[in-house]
């Protein structure tokens, strides 16, 4: 037994925890949990606990059901008290799921992350990340927009009507930021700012840098404990990428970085903004395969609702500096903290699959420095303001229009494909094609209102 597996059993010990809710990812993101007593968590960390693979989405065909949650001590943190509980005491870990003969799982997004990380590591990278996670706050719960599933849908209600930065004394949001916060840093989450967005009832946290597998393990535990947070103070939280049809889509505009050792592989000085050649290669990938990652990154119907909708999400493929329109924006570089520079991705979504989407970012940077990819010049101007024409000019070129372009994108995609691994990529597309098909199948109200009077 290794030494951090003794300090979660001495801890659970002397802390009086009760149970220990191990914790997983289906292809999707969800969060999956099985809670066990303290007594079977040693028999845990040897063998795992045993599951049915086959009922967990994009985890396992039937013909391999059977499938094994291994927990990772290093994940280890005690859960804040919940009243409803009683003040009973529990703890969390994420976990790694295995085959029964003790391999990685093929299909577990943890482990897609974990591979992906391995491929940096070899070329002496460490891949950092830092997630700013927009969601809205609204009144009541889902139940009083969408009832019972067959009568007509209410858009939701927002908790208020306030815009970016406002300050609200007293307000549900500033309640809510300050509880969902101590929270978080309660399990150890640090958070960097917290603010009210541009929608009412809007809110944004971030997330301070951290390792990307630390960063996507917070991201599903910060998803759990905004909407927890929420419910105790009688509203709810949704990371739906675009609830609200005229006001802005929840993104998770995510700064990225890579380094080797303590040296940070994305800054040169005395170069155009700091940026190194290493850094240029990597933008010039997460340009050059956008289209086709934007499955991961975007992966709901709802997504391209939010990217095609305006409000500074960005719809087509480009890069500037300091410029908010595009999808890739470069910081404006302080001097004197060459450990600051980064790129910020802006087409990832509060919905994402964070183990997913993060794996096929770093592949896709990793593939422009291993080829090295050359980087257009950046764009200053608004992208969104641009011509059609001045835009093929500039050799810009459109995001996927909707989730059924995104899958066709990604369909031929040999990256993509070889990051997630051939079970893991055909989940994906086949829990996809399926939404799809779903979707298409809707008669929408707004069907109803345009063509029901006159045709």
């Amino acid at each position: 037994m290794d030494r951090q597996q003794e300090f979660v059993l001495r801890t659970v010990e002397e802390r009086d925890i009760r149970f220990v809710r191990l914790w997983f990812a289906d292809v999707l993101g969800g969060l999956k949990s099985v809670a066990i007593a303290p007594a079977e968590l040693e028999g845990a960390f040897a063998e795992g606990i045993g599951f049915d693979g086959s009922a967990i989405e994009g985890l396992a065909r039937r013909s391999e059901a059977d499938m094994i949650a291994r927990p990772d001590p290093s994940t280890f943190q005690v859960l804040p008290p919940r009243q409803s509980d009683g003040g009973t005491k529990v703890a969390r870990m994420f976990c790694d799921v295995l085959a029964p003969d003790g391999e990685p799982a093929l299909a577990d997004s943890r482990n897609v992350l974990k591979r992906t990380l391995s491929r940096a590591a070899e070329r002496g990278f460490t891949f950092y990340t830092h997630p700013e996670v927009e969601f809205y706050l609204f009144q009541g719960s889902p139940a009083d927009s969408i009832g019972d599933g067959r009568g007509p849908v209410h858009p939701p209600v927002p908790v208020d009507t306030m815009g970016y930065f406002d300050h609200v004394p007293g307000g549900a949001g500033h309640d809510f930021r300050r509880a969902a916060i101590s929270v978080l840093e309660s399990m150890g989450i640090s958070v960097e700012f917290s603010h009210h967005e541009s929608g009412p009832g809007q809110n944004e946290i971030d997330l301070r840098y951290a390792d990307a597998l630390t960063t996507a393990d917070n991201v599903m535990t910060f998803r759990t404990v905004v909407k927890e947070v929420a419910l105790e103070q009688g509203i709810y939280a949704t990371f739906m990428p675009k609830p609200l049809v005229d006001q802005p889509g929840s993104g998770m505009h995510t700064h990225l970085s890579l380094f080797e050792g303590d040296r940070n592989a994305f800054h040169e000085p005395g170069a155009q903004y700091e940026l190194s050649t290493t850094a240029r290669h990597f933008i010039a990938g997460l340009l050059r395969h956008a289209p086709e990652t934007s499955l991961l990154t975007s992966q709901f119907v709802n997504s391209y609702k939010r990217l095609w909708g305006g409000a500074e999400a960005p719809s087509d493929v480009a890069w500037g500096h300091n410029n908010r329109s595009g999808l890739v924006r470069v910081p404006r570089y302080k001097p004197g903290k060459a450990q600051s520079a980064r790129v910020e991705h802006r087409g990832i979504d509060a919905a994402a699959n964070p183990y997913l989407a993060f794996a096929v970012l770093l592949a896709a940077g990793l593939k422009g420095i291993e080829e090295e990819y050359p980087l257009a010049d950046g764009v200053d101007e608004d992208v969104s303001l641009l011509s059609a024409l001045e835009r093929r000019a500039m050799g810009i070129t459109p995001l996927p229009a909707s989730l059924d372009h995104a899958i066709t994108l990604t369909e031929g995609s040999e990256l993509v494909a070889e990051t997630l691994g051939e079970s893991m990529f055909e989940h994906v597309l086949r829990n996809k094609r399926a939404e799809w098909v779903d979707y298409r199948a809707q008669v929408t109200p707004f069907e109803l209102r345009r063509f029901l009077p006159w045709l």
